[in-house]
């Protein structure tokens, strides 16, 4: 995720930093004049922006209503009045600084999730697609919408669908693939198999999907899965 800070205080800017690279997966520039910053963002249209509020003679609150559409704002300010303010703006979250890292974990979370549904909203979804599989005797019609994730088991692939049902075939995760539209799913672990626009958020360790299920990211597919989901 691409993203600007814009604080007069260099410390503060340190310390966003310091959390953006703790958290991983977030590429961030830093301006401690707001004019600039703001030029920049204006520019370079970034994902998120964390914007103080107080900054001598500028004010965040009335810098945030010239935001490119799609941007973000988390909002890092000394100052807890202003906090209706930011939420008028539909900001993402208001940190009251000194916040801690587990704080400032929770609104980047809020921010991932919120650019992943922007990202699904503007990316073309399945409409009638679907794949045939062998389940037991029969063949049926499998419609890639409706799949929630694949899972392998031996010499069964087992697909979940909504509403907690599932079916099984009796074949290999590598046919499965060879079956999909490319681009359209990705393989996080040897085990499993998940639709790209159904990943809410990750990280080198673990994918969420929309609806909270969480599955592991396994150690080989980690870069992979950076490479097709740089932003989510």
């Amino acid at each position: 995720m691409k993203c600007i800070a814009i604080d007069d205080e260099p410390m503060a800017l340190e310390i966003l930093s310091s959390f953006c690279q703790r958290y991983g997966n977030i590429e961030l520039t830093t301006f401690n004049n707001p004019i600039s910053g703001m030029d920049r963002v204006r520019k370079m249209k970034p994902d998120l922006l964390f914007l103080d509020i107080e900054m001598g003679d500028v004010n965040g609150v009335e810098l945030a209503r010239d935001l490119p559409q799609g941007t973000l704002l988390i909002f890092t300010t000394a100052y807890a009045e202003y906090a209706l303010d930011g939420f008028d703006l539909n900001a993402v979250d208001f940190l009251h600084k000194p916040f801690s890292y587990g704080r400032f974990e929770k609104a980047v979370q809020k921010a991932f999730e919120l650019h992943a549904l922007q990202q699904l909203s503007a990316s073309p979804v399945f409409t009638e697609e679907s794949i045939t599989l062998k389940v037991g005797y029969k063949s049926t019609n499998v419609k890639l919408k409706d799949i929630l994730y694949i899972e392998s088991m031996d010499n069964y692939v087992r697909i979940y669908l909504p509403e907690r049902q599932c079916i099984m075939s009796q074949t290999s995760m590598k046919n499965i693939q060879e079956l999909l539209p490319e681009g359209k799913f990705t393989r996080v672990h040897k085990s499993f198999l998940v639709p790209v626009h159904r990943i809410a958020s990750h990280t080198s360790k673990e994918i969420t999907l929309y609806g909270g299920i969480r599955l592991p990211v396994g150690r080989s597919y980690s870069k992979e899965l950076k490479l097709i989901l740089p932003e989510v």
